[in-house]
């Protein structure tokens, strides 16, 4: 049990490393049968069937999922030129930025995503060769884009270097 007592919080935290980490594993799937494509192509001429749209697909809804790790353990980019020299004020001050910044894209992103979800699904667009349908890859997006809005009002609320923050060693 974590120092802060919060099993809401801690039941988030886990849910969102857990997401990355399957995140993960649909990243090394997709290396998998790229791998097993290229060597059917090239030794028996026969490719997996649709393996660019299946690595398409695969790649987006994998990078969504790290997204909201990220942010909850202070990865994503930063500039170390204006926190290389700063005090720890400035730095959470400056992390604290980065948090509202990641919350606005998260929810403008959720927003105008869903929109795009909604028009593939009413034209009904499919993938050339599998015929799958395009709008099922924005599920698990949007589901990585709510981790990430709820990531990054965890991260306002215990920017880094803050005491007793519940992120320390996630």
């Amino acid at each position: 049990m974590s120092a802060h007592n919060n099993k809401g919080l801690d039941l988030l935290l886990a849910l969102i490393k857990a997401w990355a980490l399957l995140g993960g594993l649909l990243l090394l799937a997709v290396v998998l049968m790229t791998t097993y494509s290229t060597l059917a192509g090239f030794l028996i001429s026969q490719p997996f069937p649709g393996d660019f749209e299946l690595t398409q697909m695969g790649v987006a809804v994998a990078v969504f999922s790290f997204l909201p790790y990220c942010q909850l353990t202070f990865s994503n980019v930063s500039a170390d030129i204006f926190t290389s020299r700063a005090g720890p004020v400035t730095v959470r001050n400056l992390n604290r930025l980065g948090s509202l910044i990641a919350l606005f894209f998260s929810t403008f992103l959720i927003w105008r995503m869903y929109a795009g979800m909604l028009d593939y699904q009413i034209y009904r667009e499919v993938t050339t060769i599998l015929q799958i349908p395009l709008w099922y890859a924005f599920v698990p997006a949007l589901f990585s884009l709510l981790l990430l809005l709820i990531a990054s009002l965890i991260t306002l609320r215990y920017p880094q270097g803050s005491i007793n923050s519940p992120l320390t060693g996630i």
